[in-house]
């Protein structure tokens, strides 16, 4: 499955962005996907995961309450809406894709391009 997220930019502190990770290959509803972010000089961060099987998701502590993860079957896509956000969420987000039920998954198999994310005033 070839993956490719978008709607990366830039917000000032306080302000919203809505990522969308598409997919062509397979139906993202049969995968787990999830998203992870990657800051200049640091490791990459799981951030936030949707199971295929349930729709249970799964967030780090430091985005619980202020980043949703959803899917729209009809358009293939999952989003991650992130709220209120903070200059600490400036990143490259990445989605992934699972062959799995249940997040977080084993292994992601398929990995997008990122969309860089840049909080600042």
């Amino acid at each position: 499955v070839q993956l490719q997220a978008s709607g990366g930019g830039l917000v000032q502190p306080g302000g919203s962005l809505r990522l969308s990770c598409a997919a062509s290959g397979l139906t993202l509803d049969d995968l787990v996907i999830g998203w992870f972010r990657q800051a200049p000089g640091k490791e990459r961060e799981g951030v936030s995961c949707i199971s295929s099987s349930d729709g249970s998701t799964y967030y780090v502590n430091s985005v619980k309450g202020r980043f949703t993860i959803s899917r729209d079957n009809a358009s293939n896509t999952v989003a991650l809406q992130m709220n209120s956000l903070k200059p600490e969420d400036t990143a490259v987000y990445y989605c992934a894709a699972a062959i799995e039920r249940l997040c977080p998954p084993h292994f992601y198999s398929s990995w997008g391009q990122g969309t860089q994310v840049t909080v600042s005033s």
